[in-house]
Order: structure tokens, then sequence, then C-alpha cells
């Protein structure tokens, strides 16, 4: 992450340029009360009146320069924040795709949702208007208070001894409000979590009737969160009527002892009236100050949240000079491949060869480790013994990129983008698959049979995860969306679940006609049947393996399985039964 120093570094002109017209803005307001001086003295005091047309546009010509220079002033400090900010915002969502599974493991989407939207602009406001009005109320002070000593240096004692008290109150505000805008910011991203995870999965809300017990949650969350504000509330409400008081009574002070000095003919009825002005003139700054040390302090706290993001490195380590292969064939090879996640043993002694080409199906009950294989196999996470190999090279060897690109995965949890149809199936390759290659690929996982009855056909829009679409649609238009990628490793984390046994057989069909390699896990016997080798996983390690006949033979979980899912069906056809070589 390129720190905000390096930016504030990178782009010193433009500040400069946004700091001169805030000088050249604050002058030309500064030097209005010198003609107000003037306008007293010489015109109502002295009488002569020839000059106050002349006067009068001074103050015109002023009024203008001062609102040019604040515009420019404006419109660059709010571009170059909103560039800045731009950048953050998208260095920072390139950090997050670069971290391993085990950074999403570990926090959830609402959390990093707020690092992404509100911890950045909070950022991006203290870059902008804060910092801008941070630099134009020092300005305007000093400058005010250059002015009021060249009329009085007696009377400037006044402002001189209030200045300090402010700004001490200002960090006494800034310092309290900071340990509160953590907490905010904290409960903020658990409210998000709350609201994205019931309106994600509104549909199993509403099948279990759980509204009330999500909304009672979600205003639990809330409270907190109004709980944490009022907190912030009280602070603010029990220091900020000190900078009112202070900026009320610093005019009344000032004309008190100013006139004193009028009548003593120390100082002039228009020298008095042009202090006047100037103390008002900083009082709103004084007044800024709590309100810019609550901004600032905000932007910090979530600037710190944001670094302990961009401070997480990823697990998975590339090598500095990858091995970058001319072809991926596709063989893979699991040497006594072994995998622990936080003291807990995933995978023992995996060890198998996948010629390229050639099929391996993987059962086992659920939790035994067969997703975990394929994890490994993409390397979201390391292994923790043994090595994988594609094509004979360790696959720590190769890039992440030619690794993961030569590989299509059919996950278990199906995920579509809000998109068209026809864009969630060229997801994999974007740019080179054409609409005929998306036609094939969804003619062979049968998901054309209903994307043609669709009124758009494969530019129907589907709602965020597939909403409006059976589970088995889903299914199928994933399956596109790996077929259409065209790659050597072809992977089905029981891809087929959510079909009928009519289309899956049909998948299964279409399958065989794919020249690539194949990993297929799944619970169902039909979907692994027909492949070059099944293992059965159990408690992370292999339990059985062979083909489909010889697992038969075995009568251990495979045979079992198989009893469990065709037993009644050869009970009550007797030409069905088992022969002795275990063929249905």
């Amino acid at each position: 992450m390129n720190k905000l120093s390096h930016y504030l570094k990178k782009y010193w002109y433009v500040y400069a340029f946004g700091v001169f017209c805030t000088v050249a803005a604050v002058i030309l307001d500064m030097i209005s009360p010198q003609i107000t001086k003037r306008i007293i003295d010489d015109v109502i005091i002295d009488g002569e009146v020839n000059i106050l047309p002349f006067l009068l546009s001074i103050i015109l010509i002023m009024s203008l320069g001062r609102a040019t220079f604040a515009y420019i002033k404006e419109l660059t400090f709010d571009s170059l924040s909103s560039k800045i900010a731009s950048k953050l915002r998208k260095q920072l969502f390139k950090h997050i795709q670069g971290l391993s599974i085990s950074f999403f493991d570990e926090n959830n989407t609402g959390e990093l949702m707020s690092r992404v939207k509100d911890d950045i602009d909070r950022v991006w406001d203290a870059l902008g208007y804060v910092s801008m009005l941070i630099i134009e109320v020092l300005i305007h002070t000093g400058i005010a208070m250059f002015f009021m000593y060249r009329e009085n240096p007696r009377l400037t004692i006044i402002p001189a001894i209030v200045l300090p008290i402010v700004a001490g109150l200002a960090i006494l505000m800034e310092r309290k409000l900071g340990k509160i805008y953590g907490k905010i910011s904290e409960q903020n991203a658990m409210l998000n979590t709350v609201a994205q995870e019931n309106l994600s999965g509104v549909r199993t809300v509403k099948s279990f009737a759980r509204e009330k017990f999500e909304i009672k949650k979600f205003l639990s969350h809330n409270k907190k969160y109004y709980e944490l504000n009022m907190e912030q509330s009280k602070v603010f409400i029990k220091l900020y009527p000190y900078f009112q008081l202070i900026t009320k009574l610093l005019p009344l002070i000032v004309i008190f002892f100013g006139g004193r000095y009028v009548i003593n003919g120390d100082m002039s009825l228009g020298s008095l009236g042009a202090f006047t002005e100037y103390s008002m003139n900083i009082v709103w700054p004084m007044e800024m100050l709590g309100w810019l040390s609550n901004d600032l302090a905000s932007a910090f706290a979530s600037y710190k949240r944001i670094r302990k993001v961009f401070n997480r490195k990823t697990d998975i380590i590339e090598s500095d000079d990858p091995l970058v292969l001319d072809e991926v064939k596709g063989s893979i090879e699991f040497d006594k491949v072994s995998l622990s996640i936080k003291d807990k043993n995933i995978l023992s002694d995996i060890s198998f060869n996948l010629e390229a080409g050639k099929t391996l199906g993987i059962m086992g009950a659920t939790g035994t480790g067969k997703t975990s294989i394929i994890n490994v196999l993409q390397r979201f996470y390391d292994v923790s013994d043994g090595e994988i190999l594609i094509d004979g090279v360790n696959i720590k060897d190769l890039s992440l990129s030619q690794l993961r690109s030569n590989m299509s995965l059919v996950m278990q949890d199906v995920f579509l983008f809000s998109d068209t149809i026809s864009e969630n199936v060229k997801m994999g390759k974007r740019a080179f698959i054409n609409e005929k290659e998306i036609i094939e690929a969804s003619s062979y996982s049968q998901a054309n049979e209903f994307i043609d009855k669709l009124d758009n056909g494969y530019e129907t829009i589907i709602g965020e995860r597939g909403v409006g679409l059976s589970g088995g649609q889903k299914q199928r238009i994933s399956i596109a969306r790996a077929l259409a990628k065209k790659t050597p490793i072809l992977i089905l984390d029981d891809s087929t679940s959510a079909l009928d046994m009519e289309t899956e057989h049909l998948i299964q069909k279409s399958l065989t006609e794919i020249d690539a390699t194949k990993i297929i896990i799944a619970h169902r016997i039909s979907a692994v049947r027909n492949a070059d080798e099944i293992i059965v996983l159990e408690d992370g390690k292999i339990k059985e393996r062979g083909s489909h006949y010889s697992l038969l033979k075995e009568k251990g979980y495979y045979y079992q399985t198989y009893q469990a899912q065709y037993g009644a069906y050869e009970s009550s056809n007797s030409s069905s039964n088992l022969d002795t070589d275990g063929v249905v």
C-alpha cells in the first residue's frame, strides 16, 4: 500500500496551488475590514463622500476575486481528494482480491464492505474538505491576528489568550471521540454483515418463518450502533457549548475594551469597527475546530483499519521466478499430501496419480476432506506435507495465474453474478469466448433446454446469486461456464446434486466427450462409476480405492453407498441383480 504521505509528496504541487488559492481568498476577505475602517473614518466621520463609490467598487472587486479563488480552491481539493481516494480504494480492493482464502474465512463480507466503502470515504473527506478547511482555518486565523495586531497590539492579547483555550478543547474532544469512532465503525461493520446475510438469505429466512428473529437480531445490533452514536453525541454536546460561549463572548469583550480605547483617543472608531469585524471573522474558525477534529478523528480511525487490512499478507506465496509451462497437458499427482488448518488435520497422506485425459472420482461422507483436495490443488491453501505435481512440476513452482487458468471448477456452492446468462457463462475467458462456444457449452450442460425457452434467451438477466432460477438450472449454467473455458483440467465438486437422474445422465454422457483430465467429487454412484479410478475418503485419509467394480467387490463404504442408492431398485427388479462381476 502507498501511504498517504506518498500521495501528499506526489501531488504536493496541486496542494500548493490549492493553498495559494486559499491564501489569496483569505487575504481578499481580510482586506474588507480595512475598507470598512475607511468608510467609517473617512466617509462617515470626515465626510469624504466622494470616495465612497471607489471604496464600494473595491469591495465588489474583492468579493468577486474571493469567490473566484474560493471556487478554484474547492475544485482543486475536491478533485485531488477524489483521485487519491479512487486510487486508494482500487489498491485496497486489489489487495483484498490477492489475499488467500484463509483471510476470508476470518473476515465477514459486511466488515470488508465497510473497509472498502465507508472507511475510504472518511479518508476521502479528510483529504478533501476537512484538510482544506483546516488549512483555511490556520491561514484565516493567522492573517486575522496579523491585521488585529496592526490595529491595536494590546487589544490583540484578548484573542491571543482565547485561541489556545479553544485549541485545547478541540484536542480534548478529538481524543475522546477517537476512541468512540473505532467502536462505531466496528459496530457499523457488524450491522452491515447482519443486513447483508439477512437479505442474501431472505428465502431461507421466510421459509423458516424467522422474520421476527432476524428483525430482533438486527434491532439488537442497531441498538448498540445507536448507543455508540449517542455516546459520541454526549461527548460532542458536553464540549461544543464551550466553543459557542467563547465565540459569542469574544466580540463583546473586544467592543468593551476597544470602546475605552476609542473614548480615550487611543484608537479610531473605524479601527475598532475593523478590529471587531476581525474578531468576529475568527469566530467561525474556532467553531469549525470542533467539527473538524470530529471528522479528523473519524478519518484517522478509518485509516488505521484500512492499514490493518493492507498489513495482512497472503498465506499463498508465489515463486519470485515462477515456471511457465509451454502447454499444460493435465496430469495430476498427489504425493503423500497432508493438510492441517489451525492444528486440525484435514487431509493425511493422500497419494494418487491421474494421467492426462483420465478421470478420478472422489467419494466419502460429508466432512471427510473431498473439497479440501480441490482447495490444495488450486492452492487456495498450501499443503502441510507432501507435494502436488501438474505435468511433473510442483504447483508451488508455477504461477498462480497459469495454475488456476488451466482449471475449470464447478463448485458445490454455485455462485452466479447479477448479469446476463451469456456473461455468466463467459466468465472463465470473457474476452475469448464467442456466442457459438456459449451455445455449445450450454448444450453439453443441458442448460440450453431452459435457456431457449426464456424470452431473452442468453441475454436474460438473472438476479443476485441466480435468484429466479432453480438449483438445477444454476448448476447447469455453472457447468456450462466451466466447459466454455476449455481447460485441460475439469473439476466438478458435487455439481449435479440438484439435477434429476435423467438430466444428470445426459450431462455425464456429454462429459465423456470432453477431452480433459477430470476430477469428479460426488455422493451419487452414477456420477463417478465410469471414472478410471475412484478413491473413498474417511477422516481425511484414503479408505478405499479402485474401479467401480473392484470397489463393489470389497463391500466397504462404496458398496454400502451403492446399496443405499440402488438396493431398492434391485429388489424390485430381479433381472437387474448384481452378476458375479458386480455389474448391474
